[in-house]
């Protein structure tokens, strides 16, 4: 049944986009380095890669400089107008055609690089693979300000590995075991929702039965 939904959903959000990519690839094509799409091997349902699509936000070389497929806040291999994109959460559109042609849903784990996916351990890794990756998704929206965090004597691999993943893996694995056609539309709606208010705490007044986040995010998330 979620699989119907991607689709229709998919379909309209296209459709009523179009102007808006229309409008992206323009700019793109014209400024930075040109380039107007990113194509990124990431981690899909089995454990298999696939390609996800992105408009390019970055330098080409970024996954061979600093932190690789990590991104930090004011990361300096990030382009103007894909700061732009990034912040707004527009260079994520182009999934949709990964949703389309069923890489991925609307919802579920974030389908991540090679470089973090190893960073979880192999339970989490085998219970998210069970599920196709979303373009959106619990883990996506309590961390949807992970650039941010990732900033100051935080913004390392070190930190990422030791703090972000493992509470991010709490996340995925709580909504693999919980899914649901409810829990489906309520985070299409959260999603919608804190893309809005940024700042909003709803996700944590809905999802109420969430895995407590560590200590040392407990002052940034409660």
């Amino acid at each position: 049944m979620e699989r119907f939904f991607d689709v229709i959903f998919s379909l309209i959000a296209i459709f009523f986009l179009l102007p808006i990519f229309i409008l992206i690839v323009a700019i793109l094509k014209f400024t930075g380095e040109g380039e107007v799409l990113f194509l990124q091997n990431r981690i899909g349902k089995g454990g298999g890669a696939f390609k996800l699509i992105k408009f390019a936000t970055m330098l080409k070389a970024s996954p061979s400089l600093g932190t690789g497929t990590i991104t930090v806040k004011d990361d300096f291999r990030i382009l103007p107008f894909g700061g732009i994109l990034r912040t707004t959460k527009l260079n994520e559109l182009p999934q949709l055609f990964n949703v389309l042609k069923g890489d991925m849903s609307l919802i579920g784990p974030r389908p991540l690089t090679e470089q973090t996916y190893t960073v979880y351990p192999k339970t989490t890794q085998n219970i998210i693979s069970q599920v196709r990756p979303g373009l959106s998704g619990v883990g996506s929206i309590i961390f949807r300000n992970e650039e941010e965090l990732m900033s100051g004597t935080a913004a390392t691999v070190d930190f990422y590995a030791s703090v972000i993943a493992p509470y991010k893996g709490k996340l995925e694995e709580w909504f693999v075991t919980n899914r649901s056609l409810k829990l489906y539309f309520i985070t299409i709606f959260l999603t919608v929702y804190v893309v809005i208010f940024p700042k909003s705490r709803a996700p944590w007044r809905i999802l109420k039965k969430l895995p407590k986040p560590p200590r040392i995010l407990m002052s940034i998330y409660k």
